[in-house]
């Protein structure tokens, strides 16, 4: 039987916590650009715009091309299924949260639950497990991508009518979005030998634009929390961040660790549930709340409370999911 050795314990979690640290540094310098003025208001809808429209799209589709992992047509529906299922059950947990216990921790409106539902059951699946996938598990970069095409889908239908009282499903946004279709085209020329055929020049293009993507949405992140802090009072909430926190932090990447070791065969896809299960809520739904008017005090409380948390639960999660999965802690 091993034997648990302090050393090792802390030579497998410091550069897992150094890594992540240094994701959130850059949303931290997203908030001081802010604070100085250097990243204004007003650029927040063009930059955003840039990022799902160009930069992102870019970077899915040189993934597709220039990656030797990607499966076959007949083989990728399996992880996007499971981002969809799994975001389902998230909402689900959240709104089974929210009617039976909703009154006792503070969700006394519809606006507020509506809020809690849609940001607690949704987990950061973009701007975050992106890049620490570059970092420890870059083979399994692809599979998240396609992942999240699941996450998206539950997002953009059940979601929206999570936050918007309405069955409203946005199957136009979802299969007109540029990210979906920079997948759908990418995995299109790879698996029919079309890659092959695509200009050095565009392929360099596409490389040096995906390349901007993560940086620039982790500091629009930041940018717009720092716009709420102000407005938060942490003390009324602490009810609602804490049972959040068990929900996200806990009971959900328990459910998805569980499912990836008994269920899943394919390392990537396990490193990819492992990354999943580490996260916090998302921090786009914030926007989303704002938009169908829900409580944005709740989306950002749950949002940047948990952010905050996973500090500390990320590389614990990693750790300790990357030994359960027999994975290697540091990637």
């Amino acid at each position: 039987m091993p034997t648990f050795r302090v050393v090792d314990f802390m030579d497998d979690l410091l550069p897992i916590a150094s890594r992540v640290t240094g994701v959130f540094l850059v949303m931290v310098a997203g908030g001081f650009c802010r604070k100085t003025g250097w990243l204004t208001v007003e650029s927040d809808r063009s930059l955003a715009n840039l990022t799902a429209n160009v930069l992102l799209p870019a970077l899915f589709f040189d993934r597709m091309i220039s990656s030797d992992t990607v499966q076959s047509l007949s083989e990728t529906w399996f992880p996007p299924l499971v981002g969809f299922l799994f975001t389902v059950l998230g909402f689900g947990m959240g709104a089974l949260v929210a009617h039976f216990l909703g009154p006792a921790i503070g969700l006394t409106t519809t606006a507020q639950k509506r809020a809690f539902i849609l940001c607690a059951g949704i987990a950061n699946y973009g701007y975050i497990p992106l890049p620490l996938a570059q970092q420890f598990y870059p083979d399994a970069e692809v599979s998240l991508i396609i992942h999240n095409v699941g996450v998206d889908m539950a997002l953009w239908s059940l979601g929206i009518m999570v936050i918007a009282g309405r069955a409203g499903t946005r199957w136009r946004r979802i299969f007109g979005s540029p990210p979906l279709l920079a997948v759908l085209i990418g995995l299109g020329l790879k698996q029919a030998g079309g890659a092959e055929w695509i200009p050095q020049p565009v392929l360099q293009m596409t490389q040096a634009l995906g390349a901007c993507a993560i940086p620039l949405g982790l500091l629009l992140s930041g940018a717009i929390i720092v716009d709420y802090l102000p407005r938060m009072r942490w003390h009324e909430g602490k009810a609602v961040l804490t049972v959040a926190s068990l929900l996200r932090l806990i009971i959900l990447p328990v459910l998805m660790l569980v499912f990836a070791k008994f269920a899943v065969g394919e390392s990537n896809l396990k490193e990819v549930l492992l990354l999943q299960a580490a996260m916090p809520a998302a921090t786009f739904p914030i926007v989303l709340v704002r938009l169908y008017d829900q409580d944005v005090g709740t989306a950002v409380r749950v949002a940047l409370g948990t952010s905050v948390i996973a500090l500390v639960s990320i590389p614990l999660w990693m750790w300790i999911g990357a030994i359960w999965l027999g994975l290697s802690p540091a990637g």
